[in-house]
């Protein structure tokens, strides 16, 4: 049997990886880390919690996923999802949290160093990355916690592509694209959010709670950049094979949202309450609002619309659980489903053939959470609402920003995969169905 080089030069990557982190030098912690009689035990539990939820919801994605496309691309669908548990947590410990969490490397503002990416070198292989909680980071859990959290958003975000170029998509070149996005694009607007000395958190003051830019505008730019660049299916009928996965997949990832946004907190308080309650409340107002809409449009009420419904509200509350109250939470789920739906539905952006409404679901929602997060949010640096006018300017400016980076960026790295490895399978391996084509199987 014929191996292809490709395949070849993955494995000696991946042996040079875990020889490579064996003899890797090991740096003594420095003054940013707190002693280990600063933990929290309630703080732990949660956190350790809040881990696992949001590890479950990226088999809950694949299930979502493998649910709504046809019976011949139903493995090859949910293993590129599950896929990134594997691949994402690697480039996490080897590099990526480094990028993401480690010093600024950016621009002198004010004095003060604000990263656009992190030192990649400080926690290669999760060097210091212990059992001492970082003074500012996470000061009540330990910093292999927190990096292992952060791993998991790391971990789901690329997953969430792949609904978007199903049942076209060469497995090999989504597992190249995977690695650079990572690199490239996630730990970078990672860094810029969510480190204390990012750029458009620190000096900016951009408000993302869970992951509503980091996460799901990332991935929905992402994902239309891939739809582009690969050009439409043969055969862009979309008929759902399991109805029965799509409910419990959207069953999982609802109960892994709380981890994903209440775990968010980084600690076991009232931070962490408040956005369990707004997550669920915006989901519930999301689902009926969609399944309602559905109905006054002339639709029949579908369990499949309920269940993106409910999806929906989860993305759109994202960006700001910890910051809003129950009512204003049931407005986000309901403005986010009217927006959502009418863009799945819509006959413009049916012409790229994104195959599950990735960018509709994820990117717009994301963009309407974020611009309602500008609108409503309560507390430090407030909103526009509060008197905020300039966190909201600044909210705009970010959210071009990251609509401009994420999707250039993704239709770059779509144009060097394919140089390297052509994006699309052959137009026979398509219509045989990619389960048996590329992975041999079939359910």
């Amino acid at each position: 049997m014929k191996i292809e080089k490709r395949w070849v030069f993955s494995f000696i990557i991946i042996s040079l990886i875990s020889i490579i982190g064996l003899f890797w030098n090991h740096q003594k912690p420095n003054s940013d880390f707190n002693s280990i009689t600063s933990i929290d035990n309630a703080d732990i539990a949660w956190l350790l919690t809040a881990s696992c939820l949001v590890l479950l919801m990226t088999p809950g994605l694949s299930f979502f996923y493998g649910g709504m496309v046809g019976r011949k691309n139903v493995i090859s669908t949910m293993l590129k999802s599950f896929i990134c548990l594997g691949v994402v947590s690697l480039l996490w410990v080897t590099i990526g949290f480094s990028m993401s969490f480690g010093n600024p490397i950016g621009m002198t503002l004010n004095h003060q160093i604000y990263g656009v990416v992190g030192n990649p070198f400080q926690f290669a292989f999760f060097d210091q990355v212990e059992m001492a909680p970082h003074k500012i980071m996470a000061p009540t859990i330990p910093f292999i916690l927190f990096a292992l959290f952060q791993m998991k958003f790391a971990v789901i975000t690329p997953a969430i592509i792949t609904g978007a170029l199903a049942e076209r998509i060469r497995f090999i070149s989504f597992l190249l694209f995977i690695c650079l996005f990572t690199l490239l694009i996630y730990t970078p607007l990672c860094h810029m959010i969510w480190h204390p000395h990012g750029l458009l958190c620190g000096y900016f003051g951009v408000k993302d709670f869970a992951g509503g830019t980091v996460v799901h505008m990332s991935a929905g730019f992402a994902a239309l950049a891939g739809v582009i660049v690969l050009g439409k299916r043969k055969n862009s009928e979309n008929i759902p094979t399991n109805i029965p996965f799509v409910l419990l997949g959207t069953g999982l990832l609802w109960f892994g949202w709380f981890g994903f946004n209440a775990g968010s907190a980084l600690a076991a308080n009232a931070t962490a309450a408040m956005a369990f309650a707004t997550t669920t409340i915006a989901s519930a107002s999301a689902m009926m609002t969609w399944v309602f809409f559905d109905r006054l449009k002339g639709r029949k009420v579908s369990a499949l619309g309920a269940c993106i419904g409910a999806v929906v509200g989860l993305v759109v509350i994202t960006p700001a659980a910890g910051y809003i109250t129950i009512p204003q939470s049931i407005f986000f789920g309901f403005t986010g489903a009217i927006i959502s739906n009418n863009l799945v539905h819509w006959k413009k952006l049916k012409q790229f053939d994104d195959t599950l409404d990735v960018f509709a679901c994820h990117g717009v929602g994301g963009i309407t959470g974020m611009i309602l997060t500008a609108l409503f949010a309560q507390g430090e640096q407030a909103s526009l609402l509060h008197g905020g006018w300039n966190v909201f300017a600044h909210h705009m400016m970010a959210l071009l920003l990251v609509a401009v980076f994420t999707f250039g960026g993704a239709f770059v790295l779509f144009k060097i995969t394919n140089f390297i490895i052509p994006l699309r399978v052959t137009e026979e391996s398509e219509a045989i169905g990619l389960d048996m084509s590329q992975h041999g199987e079939k359910l």
